[in-house]
């Protein structure tokens, strides 16, 4: 192994960019090189849920032609969270520092992953907020936007968290911090997997940072929200919602210590 592998990104270690894809063609390349060109210490693994269209074929090019380039294949159409739980694992097992989630259909810009790791320098979590003060949307057609700020609206009514974008899937986590995280319990998948695992990690303590991003409308590709992954997400919102009032009120009663909570 180089010393250039090992150097990794500066004041955060080895950095492993997740990009989950199913039927993303057309956009795993622009993705693929344009993180390499914004943060070309990070390598990259594309996580490929069997596609029909031949995105692990394409993947599989990327990575022929770029050493800190991975694949993942996986059997099937598995769901976004089991597609990031595995890429979690993957990294881990190769002495990763820090994991990053970017999404495969453009939204998500290569360009401000630096700004997103130079915040994990002091942060466990990093998320690419959409409703942090300075973000952008572009784009976007206003029942996505609608449906973003109600579910992260109510999110944080019935969680409780403070956190102004916990759908957002730009994001970056320490290993040492998810390695404080239950992953083996989280079981939801699409828009509620970024809930669960932002609900887990400040239940934790971790320390949770915002940094404004610009989001932009997919050009190329079908989207693969649907009425099922939007019904989905509310329901285990408020199943949490519950659980963590009965986990509160029986605290209260046995005067158990909650615990501090860091946050910025």
């Amino acid at each position: 192994m180089g010393a250039d592998r090992l150097a990794g990104y500066p004041g955060v270690g080895r950095v492993l960019v997740v990009v989950p894809t199913y039927n993303e063609v057309d956009n795993v390349a622009p993705i693929v090189v344009g993180v390499r060109r914004a943060a070309p210490a990070v390598e990259v693994l594309v996580v490929d849920d069997a596609s029909p269209d031949g995105t692990g074929v394409a993947a599989d090019a990327l990575a022929a032609a770029d050493r800190r380039v991975h694949v993942l294949h996986r059997d099937g159409k598995h769901g976004l969270g089991a597609a990031y739980l595995a890429g979690f694992g993957w990294a881990r097992e190769r002495g990763f520092d820090a994991v990053v989630e970017m999404d495969a259909d453009g939204s998500h810009d290569p360009r401000e992953l630096p700004a997103l790791l130079d915040a994990a320098r002091d942060a466990d979590v990093v998320i690419g907020s959409r409703w942090a003060a300075g973000a952008r949307l572009v784009n976007w057609p206003w029942r996505r936007l609608l449906l973003s700020r109600c579910g992260n609206g109510f999110a944080r009514l019935v969680l409780g968290m403070p956190v102004s974008d916990a759908t957002g899937g730009y994001r970056v986590y320490r290993l040492s911090g998810l390695g404080r995280l239950d992953l083996q319990s989280v079981c939801s998948q699409g828009y509620s997997f970024q809930v669960e695992l932002c609900r887990l990690a400040y239940r934790a303590g971790l320390r949770i940072v915002e940094v404004p991003i610009t989001f932009a409308q997919r050009e190329r590709g079908a989207s693969k929200m649907s009425p099922l992954i939007i019904g989905e997400a509310l329901w285990r919102i408020t199943v949490w919602g519950l659980q963590d009032r009965r986990t509160a009120v029986r605290r209260g009663l046995h005067g158990t210590a909650t615990g501090q909570v860091r946050w910025p």
